[in-house]
């Protein structure tokens, strides 16, 4: 029988990376084109910026960490160049979305767009050794970190001092990209953005009874009973708790370990949804009605990182009830994400696991959390 860490490397090397090589390229501008149907036809050619930063992260990723392989290097410097050349305001702030040809559409107001050149740039750096790639990816990090007290800036929506609500994604995202970069960055810095992760991430942000995490709390960390404080996304907190393992491990810190592996599986069990199965994309920490219309359904990308996250807390402790629940995880995913036509993935099930959108990429789906997750998986369970 063939082993799960098998079956995610054949899925990654074999099925998904191939797609995104032959229909993803934009040959005529450069960057990528990630509104991809399942035959791998373009239907929109917007370029939105995190996914080319993603994309370009991804081949680079695979070229250091898998093989050698030139043309997963040469696919990689058409998202670096395309980002370089057009991804930045005069500040360099990295804009949301672009045309096919890189003319600015929406304003730099997500940092997450910076934050995944910057991963762009520091693998693809790696891999070449361009001097000049590697000092844009640590001077657009030390950007992130200057902006990160109020990521938006001038774009923010919320009315200052009424409910100045902090949001999660950001030391959440910080907590992984610090580790990323690590290779480039001072060792002081390093130890002390990981210091500080650790404590929004663990601290402020996970309830400590219930090991769920909040997407939003008041800046002296308190919650708000508001549609907002009362947020939880399932997805986020459980990827966040593998980024926590992987800095537990590699500071040798149980205790981080175990706080980590302990609130995956709250999360999971809070999130899952025992009449259809899948797990919720938002939920009411109180049980009231959630915010968005979208709540109960099925994203892919929120599945790829419980895979992760149990793949890891089983490779770490070697609990077989980990293993049980990565197999129920694994089931439904495969059961209901993998699209056999494309070998990529459905992005969006309604809540009975039925496909919504039959498309492959589009604005927030690219060539990230499928391959990641796959990688990653592959990885933990690899003999």
């Amino acid at each position: 029988m063939i082993s799960y860490s098998e079956q995610y490397r054949k899925a990654l090397l074999e099925d998904v990376i191939p797609f995104w090589e032959m229909n993803s390229p934009d040959p005529v501008y450069g960057g990528y084109f990630t509104c991809l149907d399942r035959e791998g036809k373009v239907y929109d050619t917007d370029k939105f910026v995190w996914l080319q930063g993603r994309q370009a992260w991804t081949f680079s990723m695979l070229f250091n960490q898998v093989e050698k392989n030139p043309k997963w290097l040469s696919l990689a410097q058409d998202g670096v160049e395309f980002l370089k050349k057009y991804g930045r305001d005069k500040k360099g702030n990295f804009y949301f979305s672009l045309t096919r040809e890189g003319k600015s559409l929406v304003q730099p107001y997500n940092i997450f767009s910076d934050c995944f050149a910057a991963m762009a740039f520091g693998q693809y750096g790696l891999a070449t050794q361009d001097e000049k790639v590697l000092n844009l990816a640590k001077n657009t990090f030390e950007n992130i970190l200057s902006r990160k007290s109020n990521p938006k800036g001038k774009y923010a929506k919320s009315y200052p001092g009424t409910r100045p609500l902090k949001n999660f994604s950001l030391p959440m995202i910080l907590s992984n990209l610090c580790l990323e970069l690590e290779p480039l960055l001072d060792k002081e810095l390093v130890e002390q953005t990981i210091d500080e992760c650790i404590h929004e991430v663990m601290e402020v942000f996970r309830d400590k009874e219930t090991g769920l995490i909040y997407e939003n709390v008041l800046p002296d960390g308190s919650l708000s009973d508001s549609f907002e404080g009362r947020l939880i996304n399932p997805g986020h907190g459980i990827e966040a708790m593998w980024f926590m393992m992987d800095i537990a491990h590699r500071r040798n810190n149980q205790h981080l370990m175990d706080q980590a592996i302990q609130s995956v599986v709250s999360i999971l069990e809070y999130g899952w949804d025992t009449q259809y199965g899948g797990i919720f994309y938002f939920m009411d920490a109180k049980g009231k009605p959630p915010l968005s219309l979208e709540w109960d359904q099925k994203l892919w990308w929120v599945h790829l990182e419980t895979l992760v996250a149990l793949a890891k807390a089983y490779r770490f402790t070697k609990n077989p009830e980990l293993l049980k629940l990565f197999e129920k995880v694994h089931n439904y995913s495969w059961e209901h994400f993998a699209d056999p036509e494309s070998g990529e993935w459905f992005g969006y099930l309604n809540r009975q696991g039925e496909v919504l959108l039959p498309l492959i990429g589009g604005k927030w789906k690219g060539c990230f959390h499928v391959p990641r997750g796959l990688y990653q998986v592959w990885k933990a369970l690899e003999d």
